[in-house]
């Protein structure tokens, strides 16, 4: 691993919520005494699946004196924009508060979120743009918020968790798809779950690393669904972009969907292309945490297996820990690879940061 290079754009880290307090004066009136009145002030809505004090979740370094790794701006500032020297750093806000069942509270409370990242974020530093957080159990309402944030050129993305109560390509969810492909807006594809389904398809793990190691195959399942159910033939400008998902199980994944298409292409006529195609063309990938093969040849094939130098984007994941210093991004990648992974594929993805 190794540094990236000065101006490279982070499209991935993680201010916190200090605690859920410092939402209420970004609430209305009504949803203040509401939230007041049931106590929900009190609750953290923690969105991680694993204990706040797993060397996974933060680096030592990187923790704060006081609050939760990522919720201080100026340790944000030190230790990832200037450490790394980004040009940009995409703020996706984890919360738990989307996946809320009362669809009103759950906008109300993603409202507050977007208008806290603003105010405590965005303006604070011009370097920071951030993901429209939005409440999936209503996609109308959903749609209403990224119209209302989207007026802030300083969002560039709509954030969702990769397991939602139906699959992603379902209809559903296209009033949101629909909304993001008119403003030119991404759908980031976060890895995490509401829980209310079990995360692997043999059901409820024991241990963490069986949770932590399943998440590419629910992102392989995304992927089935989106292509499956014609998101990208309804939606064809649409942008999808997986973030904390892994890179190396994506090859694996196009020859298994490739050859199954075409023995049953017949069920989904709509489909004019292979899978593998709508992937190189529609989706992006984060590359942290980043499961590289020990060898760089291997890791040279597995990129041109892809078949696409479009297709990866540079991250930090900060505050989360997967290398050590500023080494965060693979060796054994071509100069013109590494180049498009740190500016231009984030420049073509998101069309907003040329603004």
């Amino acid at each position: 691993m190794s540094a990236p290079a000065p101006g490279a754009i982070d499209c991935d880290v993680h201010p916190a919520l200090p605690n859920t307090r410092v939402l209420l004066p970004y609430l209305d009136a009504y949803w203040r005494e509401h939230v007041t009145m049931r106590g929900l002030e009190r609750d953290d809505y923690t969105a991680a699946a694993f204990p706040p004090n797993a060397p996974i979740n933060a680096r030592p370094d990187w923790k704060p004196a006081s609050g939760p790794a990522g919720s201080d701006l100026a340790s944000l500032q030190a230790q990832a924009l200037d450490a790394f020297q980004s040009r940009f750093a995409i703020c996706n806000v984890l919360h738990g508060t989307p996946t809320i069942f009362s669809e009103d509270l759950a906008a109300a409370f993603c409202r507050a979120i977007n208008d806290w990242i603003v105010a405590e974020w965005l303006d604070r530093d011009p370097r920071l743009r951030a993901s429209i957080v939005v409440p999936m159990h209503s996609p109308e309402l959903a749609a209403k918020e990224v119209e209302r944030c989207a007026a802030d050129p300083r969002f560039v993305q709509v954030l969702v968790w990769q397991m939602q109560e139906l699959p992603l390509g379902r209809r559903f969810h296209w009033p949101l798809y629909r909304v993001a492909e008119q403003l030119d807006l991404p759908i980031g594809i976060h890895a995490g779950s509401s829980y209310r389904h079990a995360p692997t398809n043999l059901g409820w793990p024991s241990y963490y690393i069986e949770d932590y190691v399943s998440w590419s195959t629910g992102f392989a399942g995304v992927l089935n669904s989106l292509i499956s159910e014609g998101v990208f033939v309804e939606f064809p400008r649409l942008k999808v972009v997986l973030i904390e998902s892994g890179v190396t199980w994506l090859p694996a994944w196009m020859w298994r969907a490739n050859k199954t298409w075409r023995g049953v292409r017949a069920e989904v006529p709509w489909l004019e292309k292979s899978p593998a195609d709508y992937a190189r063309e529609h989706v992006r990938l984060t590359i942290q945490p980043f499961d590289a093969p020990p060898r760089q040849d291997q890791l040279q094939r597995v990129i041109e297996e892809i078949g696409s130098e479009e297709m990866l984007l540079f991250s930090s994941d900060y505050p989360h820990w997967h290398y050590e210093g500023t080494d965060a991004v693979p060796d054994g990648l071509s100069g013109s690879l590494l180049r498009k992974i740190q500016v231009d594929n984030a420049l073509a993805t998101y069309s907003r940061l040329n603004r």
